[in-house]
């Protein structure tokens, strides 16, 4: 029982992926209903449709039906084979659930073998009415009724066939976009090439950030990787805060100034006293020799000594401070010789009031 029920749920999900090929094809039969005084019995019918799928309200379809009858209440009954050939507008209606209804008129023309009892060949019009439901993507049931009308005598047609769809896929016409403003940045959702932007945030007639310098460091925001820098920090040019090497060496659990450093020293406070809109903050390290704690302590000696050299060259107390990092933030490996002596290290970092 539940498989039956899937028999409908799968034909009305097969409507929604059925897609418009650009030719189809139609196999039919069905019964014809001959108006009386024509003399013609009813008829079995046989035949083929074939469509052309365009963009145009009435879509072009060529349809050919056969069928094999006899006369009726004459002295001999002869048998007649009659042909119609025929060219209609087909218009499509939207679909209605499994369903979509249609309707055609047009022209044709119906020839007899047998022209008796004032039959004649001759043209006729058609008008009919149908539905399709979709088997799969390119194939659906077809059902018609015909009304059929030559020299003011008729037919009536029921026509029963399967549809094959093939060729290119038909062009689709995109639905149009309804618009909005979904990140409330004042650009339509249509336009809007970064349509998640923060709120609050000011964009460009695409809808994405302004480049600027939010941190006001000098440096665009969309360059900068430390988009967060305090406020004065001298940065390079990632916009991250500057550090300087002032590459001063110390003696193993030392804090005195070697002589060969004591130039850059020089140096450091004369650039400083060129710039008086610049302070500078003095940082100690260590290596892991020995125990942490004295290694913290270490470091803020060597820091507060290259301070005091800095002030007695010359530069204002206010505009140096000094801290130390102890071991915790090692620039080499602390296995080797040479490690142990980059890390015994002072640097500084500059803010610009």
């Amino acid at each position: 029982m539940k498989k039956l029920l899937l028999i409908p749920a799968l034909l009305l999900g097969s409507i929604g992926v059925a897609q418009e090929y650009k030719y189809e094809i139609t196999p039919v039969i069905g019964y014809n209903i001959a108006e009386g005084n024509l003399n013609l019995k009813d008829q079995f019918l046989a035949g083929a449709e074939f469509q052309i799928n365009t963009d145009t309200f009435l879509k072009p379809e060529f349809s050919v039906l056969f069928t094999d009858t006899d006369y009726e209440d004459l002295p001999v009954n002869p048998s007649t084979d009659i042909w119609r050939f025929a060219f209609n507008g087909v218009h499509d209606f939207d679909a209605i659930g499994a369903f979509t209804p249609l309707f055609k008129v047009g022209v044709g023309y119906e020839y007899m073998d047998e022209t008796l009892a004032d039959n004649d060949n001759a043209l006729f019009v058609n008008a009919g009415v149908g539905v399709k439901t979709f088997l799969a993507d390119n194939l659906a049931l077809k059902l018609e009724a015909i009304y059929m009308n030559k020299e003011f005598d008729s037919n009536f047609a029921v026509l029963a066939g399967v549809s094959y769809a093939f060729g290119p896929k038909a062009q689709q016409v995109p639905p149009a976009p309804v618009d909005g403003d979904d990140d409330n940045d004042g650009v339509l959702n249509s336009v809007d090439q970064c349509p998640n932007t923060p709120a609050g945030v000011n964009v460009d007639a695409s809808g994405c950030k302004i480049d600027g310098d939010d941190d006001n460091d000098g440096v665009l925001n969309s360059k900068d990787k430390c988009p967060n820098t305090p406020a004065g920090n001298v940065v390079n040019s990632d916009g991250c805060t500057k550090e300087v090497n002032l590459h001063i060496n110390f003696e193993n659990n030392s804090y005195v100034v070697d002589e060969a450093s004591k130039l850059r020293v020089e140096k450091f406070a004369n650039f400083l006293k060129a710039r008086p809109n610049y302070t500078a903050q003095i940082i100690g390290h260590t290596n892991s020799i020995g125990r942490e704690s004295t290694n913290q302590i270490l470091s803020e000696n060597r820091a507060n000594a290259v301070r005091n050299m800095i002030i007695r060259y010359g530069v204002a107390e206010n505009r140096v401070t000094a801290i130390g990092k102890g071991e915790s933030d090692p620039i080499a490996s602390n296995d080797t010789a040479d490690g142990l002596a980059q890390n015994r290290r002072i640097e500084a970092t500059l803010n610009k009031n």
